[in-house]
């Protein structure tokens, strides 16, 4: 049996609890290092899928604000600062991620995501196959296309 009180799929909260403790306590040997590599795996992952949603989000309120001049608005002028401001945090907390931001495979999965929400807001789908403004253009305050 195992030295772990608490079983990793049984109730991760008192798991990472215990796991915390026997770290503190230097009762190494009692660790279970497979499911903490994962959970620091998952971290990582997490922080990438946020500046992902995060941009999603962003680049389809553009969109929509380019493509539905007629509903501009407080709202969505705020989600958009909102937004950008997010994806600064994002990159000012975890400075690993900017090398994301040069790799078209992940801008094709962003843009893909954002043009999927802006069809689904809107009904419309007559949006380009690709980004076409500059991640300095998306992050401008005083760009509204």
């Amino acid at each position: 049996m195992s030295a772990n009180l608490h079983d990793y799929d049984g109730d991760i909260i008192a798991w990472a609890n215990e796991q915390a403790r026997l770290l503190r306590e230097g009762l190494f040997s009692q660790l279970d290092i497979e499911h903490i590599a994962e959970e620091i795996e998952d971290v990582g992952k997490s922080e990438k899928r946020e500046l992902r949603n995060r941009m999603a989000v962003l680049l389809a309120h553009l969109l929509k604000w380019q493509c539905q001049t007629g509903y501009q608005g407080n709202s969505w002028r705020r989600t958009i600062k909102e937004q950008r401001r997010g994806v600064l945090a994002c990159l000012k907390e975890t400075p690993s991620l900017k090398p994301d931001l040069g790799k078209p495979d992940w801008w094709a999965w962003v843009w893909s995501d954002a043009v999927g929400l802006a069809v689904k807001e809107t009904g419309l789908d007559c949006y380009p196959e690709s980004c076409p403004w500059t991640f300095e253009q998306i992050m401008d305050a005083e760009f509204w296309p």
